[in-house]
């Protein structure tokens, strides 16, 4: 405690100042109003130094005592004063007009722009459509002789859009030089130009890989319109993107550059959405063996070709997928990569037994479950939990006498087939799935299922007395309420509860719970 303080610039109410060093200096003013309630870190502060803590904010606007840790969310102002009752949005705009009428304050906006260089001294990329005029020290002067002239920086012109694109010079050697120019200083001929008498000089330095990789995606669409970059029919069948997948180090960046593309585009006309991306997806970092981010200096860089080497490049997509949720920044396990490596072996040794056209009612139930979970744990991006679901499908099938149910071990290979394709293909051809008829099983339908045999035959549910679990039953989907009422008051630990005392009502829910009211 600095043992000064402020005035509140509204209530008046004396403020004690700290120094923290959490606070980021150099943003805003490097002075923040700390509100223990609703920021963690100022929770934690005021928790240590036993400081007040005022909830000013809840979901209802209900006070909530004791606070267990901060509430970050909106809601409904309490504990403030004439803004009791109001919501965080017309908080904010409310406490900015009273700070305005008392002369205290006003509505600013912080940008949180980052700097952009966007230019590069070398051959490869776009030339930026920018040239200057150049003074001669002589009449007859020429600039591509090396002969003395000055290059006005500061009088840039742009290129006639007619003019565009601006196409790249031959250049024997674009290797760059000592010339902080770059390479393109050297296609003088390129460079310097004549115009109604005067000598120009074009911009020498080169757009970065921004240039192209912000806006790729709009190409993309239309990769063979030589008229326009994209058609607008292009453009409204397939934008915006679906799924945006990248590492948070890259993806920063690049949304970031992608966004503001595509935002002036946007003002342009030139696309109809504000926002390019539906939904993006941060995939997390795998680290080495030792949890230490991979890095040569440590020693501790995986080389992917040597997991192919060894076991082939199935074992390492399929290891990948399964160490865990996409999202998690995930230790690599060496020792754990043999288990994957059984799952594919065994899949392999049971893809090429015999195949029969029965199938047994328990296996046909679990082949439709693990169609269904496999498929929406794709869709959701919970390729370890697919994984798991094959593993479960392959572990049945492998206790299995000859010979094995064909649509069993054929619609296992096509689920397989997006984390092994290899294995998959494999087993495809040599295993008599209609190759002569379909070919490849990248040109298979996707597996389907029936709803009704992904039901379980039974499922234990709990059975609550007053609102209270007091023991567990397992039914059949079709238990009626008369047998749910038989087997839940027999149950262990329920009948103790209910013994002696009258039932004032029973509730049955099919396949989630079962409640006992008693008196």
């Amino acid at each position: 405690p600095t043992g000064a303080f402020a005035l509140h610039p509204i209530t008046g109410v004396r403020v004690p100042i700290w120094v923290a060093d959490y606070v980021v200096g150099s943003y805003g003013t490097g002075a923040v109003m700390a509100v223990p309630a609703h920021d963690q870190r100022d929770f934690a502060f005021a928790k240590t130094f036993d400081l007040p803590i005022v909830e000013v904010v809840s979901p209802d606007g209900m006070p909530r005592a004791p606070l267990e840790a901060a509430y970050g969310d909106d809601g409904i102002n309490l504990h403030s004063g004439e803004f009791d009752g109001l919501t965080t949005v017309e908080c904010k705009r409310a406490v900015v007009e009273t700070l305005q009428k008392l002369g205290r304050g006003a509505r600013t906006v912080t940008y949180r722009l980052r700097d952009w260089i966007f230019s590069r001294q070398r051959y490869w990329g776009e030339p930026i459509p920018i040239y200057f005029p150049v003074e001669l020290a002589e009449p007859f002067a020429d600039p591509r002789r090396g002969d003395p002239h000055r290059i006005r920086y500061d009088q840039p012109i742009a290129v006639d859009e007619s003019q565009l694109p601006l196409e790249l010079p031959e250049l024997g050697d674009f290797r760059p030089g000592e010339d902080p120019a770059g390479p393109l200083a050297r296609a003088v001929a390129w460079r310097f130009f004549q115009r109604g008498g005067h000598w120009y000089a074009r911009e020498t330095n080169t757009m970065p890989q921004w240039a192209g990789s912000c806006w790729y995606y709009l190409r993309f669409l239309d990769p063979e319109n030589h008229r326009e970059p994209w058609s607008r029919a292009a453009y409204d069948a397939w934008m915006p993107v679906d799924l945006y997948v990248g590492g948070s180090e890259h993806a920063v960046l690049h949304l970031l550059y992608a966004r503001f593309w595509h935002k002036v585009l946007f003002d342009l006309g030139m696309v109809q959405h504000a926002e390019p991306f539906t939904k993006v997806v941060h995939q997390g970092t795998i680290l080495g063996d030792d949890s230490e981010k991979m890095s040569k200096s440590r020693g501790n860089v995986i080389n992917p070709d040597d997991i192919v080497r060894a076991h082939g490049a199935d074992v390492l997509r399929l290891y990948e997928m399964f160490m865990g949720p996409l999202e998690a920044v995930k230790p690599w396990q060496s020792s754990q990569i043999q288990g994957v490596r059984r799952f594919r072996d065994r899949l392999y040794a049971t893809g090429i037994r015999p195949l029969g056209d029965a199938i047994d009612e328990s296996t046909r139930r679990l082949l439709h479950q693990t169609a269904k979970r496999v498929t929406r744990d794709i869709e959701a991006l919970r390729f370890n939990t697919a994984i798991s679901g094959m593993m479960e499908l392959l572990n049945h099938l492998s206790d299995l006498p000859d010979p094995l149910p064909r649509v069993a071990v054929r619609t296992l290979i096509l689920l397989v087939a997006p984390f092994a394709p290899h294995v998959a293909e494999e087993l495809w051809q040599t295993g008599g799935h209609d190759v002569e008829r379909t070919g490849t099983l990248a040109h298979r339908a996707w597996p389907t299922w029936d709803e009704a045999l992904c039901q379980e035959d039974a499922v234990e549910i709990a059975v609550q007395v007053n609102g209270r679990v007091r023991g567990r039953v397992v039914l059949s989907h079709a238990a009626s309420a008369e047998a749910a009422r038989t087997a839940a008051l027999s149950a262990d630990g329920v009948a103790s509860h209910v013994a002696g005392r009258p039932i004032r009502k029973f509730v049955y829910v099919p396949g989630k719970i079962v409640n006992v009211v008693v008196g």
